[in-house]
């Protein structure tokens, strides 16, 4: 049975972060919807420089809150999302992204061609910004991540705080330099209802034009 979904604005508006969560499993089929709704997130040429780690094992999990300094989240949740930034992905061919592409008339040859080159890939190399790209597009599929687990009933954490090494060694890639760690989600049932925080005025932080000089 499909899950009753809510509409962006609706998941936008009831998301909030869960620190503690209820023992009950995420059923395979709302894990998988999860995943597709994540793997639609944007990428810069949809180059999708990003993978995620699915961990549900007891151990994984302990090895993630030991990584995350003892932080309950991944403890207590379920399933934990590991968002992991591919820095270097961008100097394959991958040609089965252009083909596909290609296929459903979303890019023309002249497109293909600019994909080709990587210009703007080895530009952002020469700039030392390769790593920030990657990790702005994995942090992309998290907010996904996020606004789709609300939709279909499930609560979520983003979490920032841990060593990355420690994450990496979690998830078996401690020898892999071009792997960065972005963000970590715990994803599973809230064990209440986490009360909103409350946001500032949108006229504190939304600006027209330009950014005031008095700020």
């Amino acid at each position: 049975m499909k899950a009753q979904t809510l509409s962006v604005p609706e998941a936008i508006r009831t998301r909030r972060t869960t620190r503690h969560y209820r023992p009950d499993q995420v059923p395979q089929v709302l894990l998988d919807e999860l995943l597709d709704l994540t793997v639609e997130a944007p990428t810069a040429w949809n180059m999708q420089d990003r993978s995620i780690v699915v961990v549900t094992s007891e151990s994984g999990r302990r090895d993630l809150s030991n990584a995350a300094f003892g932080q309950p989240q991944p403890l207590e949740a379920p399933v934990v999302l590991v968002f992991v930034a591919e820095t270097a992905a961008w100097e394959s061919s991958n040609a089965d992204i252009a083909e596909l592409a290609g296929r459903n008339g979303a890019w023309d040859a002249e497109f293909t061609a600019m994909f080709d080159s990587r210009t703007e890939f080895h530009s952002l190399r020469q700039r030392g910004l390769i790593r920030e790209n990657a990790v702005k597009n994995a942090m992309i599929a998290a907010t996904y991540t996020m606004l789709a687990a609300t939709s279909l009933g499930l609560s979520s954490a983003p979490m920032n705080g841990w060593d990355p090494d420690l994450v990496k060694k979690a998830i078996g890639i401690d020898d892999r330099p071009d792997l960065a760690i972005t963000v970590m989600v715990a994803v599973g049932y809230s064990d209440a209802a986490p009360p909103h925080p409350g946001r500032r005025p949108r006229e504190h932080t939304v600006f027209t034009e330009r950014y005031p000089a008095d700020r």
